[in-house]
């Protein structure tokens, strides 16, 4: 007799919920070094012009370094070479293996605790709220990696005779505890939680419903092209509405003692960033945020899904 798939009810429950975290862990560190010269840009561009009155309305894209993110890449790669797009890649893979295998590999197990058992037919806000606790959940414990990853990307082309800010990702953990103390390590993390449950809300939960709507609706059939399709839509979902807070968790993050504080909150951040730069500042880097959700959506899912089928757990 032909075995069916594990599912969330199966006896072997426990296996299961391990396998989603290694899986997930897997597909998102795959994802996270595909996309990281995508991310390098991104900050660059969150952090340009920061606050400053040419960062207002169209006068913002006359005075930019990094012209948009094609421009941007290419100026990266004059600056800085290759080794420029890369900044971060350790801090970047490590983050996915730990914040990502959390946050996903959750998100099931949390939506049966609220009694959502029917995957085909769970309703939408199930899915935001499981997606927005363990969003939540993986940033708090993992904000310190990302102040690492954000402060490595950051920084640029250095003056003749600069040293750099960081000498690795190990020398950035002892450079902050030194300069700052242990709590420098939680600089930012109020706005990279708020952003951890924003990001998994929208990414997964839209992943999901939309997923299952196209198949109770027998417009696609389960299998790769549907996982690429509902990627897609989770990427754009998750972009629009990360994208503002994504902007104050890198400057909060990219802020340090021995330098001017310029934002004592997130609230603090938010207001100051209206004032000087309107809606257009929290949308600073949206291109590069979209086509680095985008494919790392797609990529993360596809990955995850294709590895549930060999290890027989049934999708998402």
């Amino acid at each position: 007799m032909k075995s069916t798939p594990a599912t969330i009810s199966d006896p072997p429950w426990f296996s299961v919920t391990i396998w989603r975290y290694i899986l997930s862990g897997t597909s998102c560190m795959t994802a996270g070094a595909i996309t990281n010269p995508i991310d390098v840009i991104k900050i660059r561009l969150q952090l340009e012009n920061e606050l400053s009155e040419s960062s207002r309305g169209m006068q913002m894209f006359k005075t930019r370094y990094y012209r948009g993110f094609l421009k941007g890449m290419l100026q990266i790669a004059k600056d800085e070479g290759f080794r420029g797009l890369c900044k971060g890649m350790f801090a970047s893979v490590v983050r996915e293996g730990s914040y990502s295998t959390l946050r996903i590999g959750s998100y099931e197990p949390l939506k049966v605790l609220m009694g959502a058992r029917d995957v085909a037919h769970t309703p939408l806000w199930k899915k935001v709220v499981a997606g927005a606790v363990s969003g939540s959940m993986a940033s708090l414990v993992t904000s310190p990696i990302d102040l690492v990853k954000v402060r490595q990307q950051a920084e640029g082309k250095l003056a003749f005779g600069q040293s750099k800010r960081h000498a690795n990702a190990f020398a950035a953990v002892r450079d902050i505890i030194r300069q700052e103390g242990p709590r420098g390590l939680l600089t930012g993390m109020m706005p990279t939680v708020q952003r951890g449950g924003i990001v998994t809300a929208a990414q997964l939960s839209s992943y999901d419903h939309t997923k299952h709507t196209i198949l109770n609706f027998g417009v696609m059939r389960e299998g790769p092209v549907l996982h690429i399709v509902s990627s897609m839509v989770a990427g754009l979902v998750c972009a629009f509405f990360t994208s503002p807070v994504d902007v104050v968790k890198t400057r909060m993050m990219n802020q340090h003692k021995g330098e001017k504080i310029i934002y004592r909150s997130t609230l603090d951040c938010f207001v100051k960033t209206w004032r000087a730069e309107r809606l257009a500042g929290f949308y600073k880097g949206f291109i590069p945020n979209w086509m680095r959700i985008g494919p790392h959506t797609v990529i993360t899912f596809f990955i995850f899904e294709q590895l549930r089928r060999m290890v027989g757990i049934a999708p998402i």
